[in-house]
């Protein structure tokens, strides 16, 4: 099967001027990409992958892997899940930035990437790819980001939200037929095929953010009344200012339910890869 085009579009494909052939921005031959002996993680979620390579099919590869060279093609450094994703997805080609033998030049690829996202002609979701970009393979927090780019920190969560649509409605982002605000407003339907015959209506119908948001409400409506109704009583102010502070401290959305006998913290992550970075600054 022919390889699919990259999602990079105008976006990425200039991310780096490539100055020689060993380091910069290209594109690779997967079969040319050996495994990093120092990163030996072997478990990854199938149904997170497969969901991953839907993506794949639907836009393309939106964040190149990180490489550098080797004696016979490279080695991996970042973005195993998306080498075997774009495997699933039957690519034979994936982008790729290519780090020089020494490593030294991270820092200016880490720059040439912000300066890449700023730009005003990416897609929503080339900008969503970049910014986690920054955060899963150049190791920089939400905060981090927010200030080189010049966004708020919920500006950037908010984006990045984006990349855990389902693989059709990313298709119709990918393609302009759905807008980034449509696609933040079908983020709170959980229900995935609803969600897609919602987008597709939006698209079709040319419903306004507006439209999408009150048949969110509508849906969250008609579940709510399957269920006894009750009056929630207010959330106390001291435990909204936690979910505050530690949603700051780890860059993403934290919910507390805090009842007489205790309760639960929920935090929100985007990717596997954002999972292992809330991990990581826990522990």
């Amino acid at each position: 099967m022919a390889a699919r085009k990259s999602g990079l579009g105008r976006g990425l494909d200039s991310l780096l001027p490539v100055e020689h052939p060993l380091a910069g921005f290209s594109t690779i031959k997967l079969d040319e990409i050996k495994p990093n002996p120092q990163q030996p993680r072997e478990h990854f979620d199938p149904e997170a992958l497969q969901s991953l390579a839907d993506s794949i099919a639907e836009v393309g590869v939106l964040q190149p892997i990180v490489v550098r060279p080797a004696e016979e093609g490279y080695v991996l450094i970042a973005g195993e899940r998306r080498c075997r994703a774009a495997r699933i997805a039957e690519l034979t080609e994936i982008p790729a930035i290519i780090r020089s033998e020494t490593g030294e030049e991270s820092a200016s690829l880490a720059e040439a990437l912000i300066e890449n996202v700023q730009r005003e002609d990416l897609s929503p979701l080339e900008e969503a790819a970049g910014y986690q970009q920054l955060l899963t393979d150049f190791g920089l927090t939400h905060e981090e980001v927010a200030t080189k780019v010049g966004k708020s920190r919920s500006a950037i969560t908010n984006t990045l939200r984006l990349l855990q649509l389902p693989a059709p409605i990313q298709g119709m982002v990918g393609r302009g037929d759905l807008s980034a605000g449509h696609a933040r407003a079908l983020l709170a339907i959980e229900d995935v095929p609803y969600a897609v015959h919602i987008a597709e209506r939006v698209v079709a119908e040319g419903w306004s953010v507006r439209q999408v948001e009150d048949a969110v409400k509508k849906r969250a409506g008609t579940a709510a009344t399957t269920k006894s109704a009750r009056v929630k009583p207010p959330r106390p102010a001291a435990i909204i200012e936690l979910e505050d502070r530690l949603g700051e401290r780890l860059g993403t959305a934290v919910r507390i339910d805090h009842g007489k006998r205790g309760g639960k913290v929920a935090i929100k992550y985007s990717s596997l890869d954002d999972l292992e970075r809330i991990y990581r600054l826990l522990s």
